[in-house]
């Protein structure tokens, strides 16, 4: 993650969780896997693209994917 982003950046673009909620979500509740973020945040639970870059379906890779936020805090 060498770019900066503000806690407004929307990472799961299909159901708009933001990087602020999901960090709440990491750092706060315990959510310590991309299951957890999911069941406390809906982010990465419908096309799933947010979720790492294997899973990027779309033509436009995303910027920012769970993985990458779950290893800056977790591991």
């Amino acid at each position: 993650m060498a770019r900066k982003f503000h806690h407004s950046y929307e990472v799961c673009k299909c159901k708009h969780v933001t990087l602020g909620e999901i960090i709440y979500a990491i750092k706060e509740r315990d959510a310590l896997t991309i299951e957890k973020i999911g069941e406390l945040t809906d982010a990465g639970t419908c096309c799933k693209c947010c979720q790492s870059e294997e899973k990027d379906i779309g033509s436009e890779k995303m910027e920012l994917y769970l993985t990458q936020i779950l290893n800056k805090f977790v591991g």
